[in-house]
């Protein structure tokens, strides 16, 4: 019995190792080569991504910060592996976090935060913000390829990598993503969705930025519950319909 049992969880943990179970499209970004990449870190051990869009301002996903988590963490920026000493890192405290009122945890809709740091950055070659996309820019559209990165995990199992990783994906056909045996009433107009097979975002890198020509489009949100699923691709937030939100709350 002891033996069956042995076989059977070798064979879980295969089969969890498996293409189209977890990511393997991905691979390491060359370091320091996305300066505005962030790693949130509650107690020293990163949890989410963000990505810096100004001098004093980090966006990143709203369901990051539930249960009481909008305070006690740090904003680690310039970073490439998260355990090393690296010269370039900046580690920056909050003073404000501004989650979007609509946020919905029944089906992460309007998924977005800024995370106002205590003070400006530091630009180096490390460290600087990028762009991100405006009401009436140019968003993906089907086929589009566009590219993400972040510390999430590697796999069904939750082995995390220490380097930062990337990504390059396809932007899915609207209708269907909101068919019912793939996300339905979940998946709103705020929201894109975008995989490959075998390739997909994971636990650890919401908040992370979806980039297309170089501009942040879109914000890691959500997905199915496992990573690199066939019919719960990643649900990414579309920026550019919270230009107004943003503009007020960075400048109030």
């Amino acid at each position: 019995m002891k033996q069956i049992r042995v076989i059977f969880v070798s064979v879980l943990l295969f089969a969890a190792s498996l293409p189209g179970e977890c990511i393997t499209g991905g691979n390491e970004a060359v370091a320091h080569s996305r300066p505005y990449m962030a790693s949130l870190q509650w107690n020293g051990k990163h949890e989410c991504g963000g990505f810096l869009i100004s001098s004093q301002w980090v966006m990143s996903a709203a369901h990051c910060f539930q249960d009481g988590r909008d305070s006690g963490f740090k904003v680690v920026l310039g970073a490439h592996s998260l355990s090393r000493a690296e010269g370039t890192k900046q580690n920056m405290d909050v003073s404000a976090v501004y989650k979007h009122p609509g946020f919905s945890m029944s089906n992460y809709d309007n998924d977005i935060a800024l995370i106002k740091l205590n003070m400006p950055i530091t630009e180096t070659d490390a460290v600087k913000p990028v762009k991100f996309q405006r009401e009436g820019g140019d968003d993906p559209e089907k086929n589009a390829a566009v590219d993400t990165a972040g510390w999430g995990s590697l796999n069904n199992l939750g082995r995390r990598p220490d380097k930062l990783q990337e990504l390059i994906i396809t932007v899915l056909e609207r209708m269907l993503c909101g068919r019912a045996d793939f996300y339905g009433w979940k998946f709103t107009s705020n929201m894109l969705c975008a995989a490959e097979k075998i390739k997909d975002t994971c636990d650890g890198d919401s908040g992370g930025p979806l980039l297309y020509k170089g501009i942040a489009v879109g914000i890691t949100s959500n997905g199915g519950k496992k990573c690199g699923s066939s019919r719960k691709p990643g649900l990414y937030t579309i920026i550019s319909h919270y230009t107004q939100w943003i503009d007020h709350t960075t400048t109030q």
